[in-house]
């Protein structure tokens, strides 16, 4: 048997490809990167074929960087940015630049969307509100502000099944990406013929849509002339970023919960059933585990406030530097809080007008209380996603697995195991959604018989912090207060935006 495995990640900014064993080691990594355009306010496009051009590169580039053999590659996991939308016409051919997840442009097409089903049936239906970010508002957009574009449009596909129809010259989804279309029936794991028909797409429109761990295609004689790879490897369906890197850490069963502490703070939480939150605060999508689904907050300045609090009051100072004096401040940071919402809120309050403040200041108040109380108030704004998770079925939590640029600092995951009274744990895997792409090829390609014994075999748990029962204590009682701001300031916020 081929002893390994390719996870390539079609992300905003780069397209990473990465090599493991049969172990679960990397073996190694290649990037290229890309810009992306901005052509109007509040736009976000890129040309899909600079994924395929830097898919190549870092292919070819990590095969002469290693002894590996094409023909030892086993399978191709695929994973990559979310939402985005890649229109083809009968050729396959792009018709124009996708449209990306952080494009803001669609507002009018998620009002049109509810208006369509209704609110509850779409959130019923979907397991999610019609956000901006989502797929088929930006389909909406393109048929009405682009008419002779969409008349010529015979399909559409993600960023990565856009790289997997280069690959393979097949059409093909995932139920984690698919998921975020806003076109896939969650409870079936399938294209929702409902969603189809209320929004007058042709039931073809969507792609086919596999499992996780399901082979889609094979690597086809033009991918391997241009990658290096053997043809005939088989690609599997892989999953959307955020799925593929939950499997990455090993949050593949209910009680082992993921946390991304980068610039945003992702809440990630596997479920066995197809539970959604009533209002939408909460993402519902299917896992790229099979038969599992997962729930998700996302909050949009997670250390991201720190940079912005370093950047603004502490130039240049390291961020080791700048936590130590917060130590020894007693938790609580003596009554001041910090509200994190410095580019608005998506989760528990999907509102762009909320701010950040701080609360409670007085003259005993020093820099180091003011450190301590970002870090807190991040801590209080992620158990906000854990507490609707909790009201909508997400049983006791054994653990929460903590990755990204924050988790670095022991202090830091100190609060939060203390915020969130549960154990933190970092693993031995930090490349992420390409990683977990990796297993998930292994899955399809035989060398584990599922995701979660992949899971076991590969992924290790290095370090623990454990909840301080004084620390709990206290900080009940501060994020009480905190859940009290944003009602509180809310009118304000509305306010201050016309400023």
């Amino acid at each position: 048997m081929a002893a390994y495995l390719l996870g390539i990640d079609v992300s905003t900014t780069a397209t990473k490809a990465l090599l493991v064993d049969a172990q679960g080691e990397v073996v190694a990594v290649a990037a290229t990167e890309y810009p992306f355009d901005t052509p109007h306010p509040l736009w976000s496009e890129q040309d899909p074929v600079v994924w395929w051009y830097a898919a190549v590169q870092s292919i070819r580039d990590l095969l002469a960087r290693t002894a590996v053999a094409p023909g030892d590659i086993a399978a191709v996991g695929l994973t990559g940015q979310m939402h985005g939308l890649v229109l083809l016409d009968e050729t396959g051919a792009v018709l124009r630049p996708a449209i990306l997840w952080n494009d803001q442009r669609t507002g009018e097409q998620c009002d049109e969307i509810r208006a369509r089903l209704g609110k509850d049936r779409l959130i019923q239906l979907t397991g999610n509100d019609a956000l901006t970010g989502f797929t088929a508002p930006k389909i909406l957009w393109v048929r009405q502000h682009e008419p002779q574009v969409f008349a010529r449009a015979k399909r559409f596909l993600l960023p990565k099944d856009y790289l997997r129809y280069r690959l393979t010259d097949s059409f093909a989804t995932d139920c984690a990406d698919g998921a975020g279309t806003l076109l896939l029936d969650l409870a079936s794991r399938s294209g929702s013929r409902a969603m189809l028909e209320a929004l007058e797409l042709p039931t073809d429109f969507l792609a086919p849509v596999y499992e996780g761990p399901q082979i889609t295609g094979h690597i086809s004689a033009t991918a391997a002339a241009a990658t290096g790879l053997r043809e005939g490897t088989p690609v599997v369906a892989g999953g959307g970023d955020q799925a593929a890197g939950a499997v990455g850490v090993g949050a593949v069963r209910e009680g082992i919960v993921s946390l991304a502490l980068g610039t945003s703070g992702v809440v990630f939480a596997t479920v066995n059933a197809p539970y959604f939150e009533p209002e939408g605060r909460l993402h519902a999508f299917c896992h790229a585990v099979p038969e599992r689904w997962h729930l998700m907050g996302v909050m949009l300045s997670a250390a991201g406030s720190l940079r912005w609090y370093r950047d603004t009051f502490a130039p240049g100072t390291a961020y080791d530097d700048l936590l130590a004096p917060a130590e020894a401040i007693a938790p609580g940071s003596e009554g001041l809080l910090f509200l994190p919402y410095l580019t608005g809120e998506r989760t528990p309050h999907p509102d762009p007008l909320a701010r950040g403040a701080f609360v409670g200041l007085t003259v005993r108040h020093t820099m180091p209380h003011l450190t301590r109380a970002v870090l807190e108030g991040v801590a209080y704004g992620l158990r906000d996603s854990f507490e609707l998770m909790k009201g909508v079925g997400l049983r006791a939590i054994e653990q929460v697995r903590v990755s990204g640029g924050g988790a670095r600092s022991p202090l830091w995951r100190q609060i939060l195991a203390d915020v969130l009274d549960t154990e933190l744990v970092t693993v031995n895997t930090s490349e992420g959604a390409a990683y977990g792409a990796a297993l998930l090829a292994g899955v399809g390609a035989g060398v584990w018989p599922d995701v979660e014994t992949a899971c076991e075999a590969c992924i290790r748990v290095t370090g623990s912090t454990a909840p301080r029962l004084a620390a709990v204590d206290r900080y009940e009682a501060a994020y009480i207060a905190y859940r009290g701001l944003y009602p509180a300031l809310k009118a304000s916020f509305v306010e201050l935006a016309h400023f």
